[in-house]
C-alpha cells in the first residue's frame, strides 16, 4: 500500500498531513506561535492516527 493512499476512516493520508506539517513550519520560519503550536499538535495527532490505520490494515 502506498504511503500516499487514503485509508478508510481517515480524512487525509499520513503523507498529506505531513505536507501540512512541513508547510506550517515553513510559514512559521522555524518558530511556532501559541496558535501555530496548537495547530501543529492537532496535525501530529492526525498524522499518527493515519499511520496507525495504515499499519492495522497491513497486519
Amino acid at each position: 500500500m502506498s504511503p500516499d493512499s487514503r485509508t478508510p476512516g481517515s480524512a487525509r493520508s499520513a503523507a498529506e498531513v505531513n505536507e501540512h506539517i512541513r508547510a506550517l513550519w515553513l510559514r512559521a520560519g522555524g518558530s511556532l506561535s501559541a496558535q501555530e503550536r496548537a495547530e501543529y499538535e492537532l496535525l501530529v495527532v492526525e498524522w499518527a492516527e493515519a499511520i496507525r490505520e495504515r499499519i492495522i490494515e497491513a497486519a
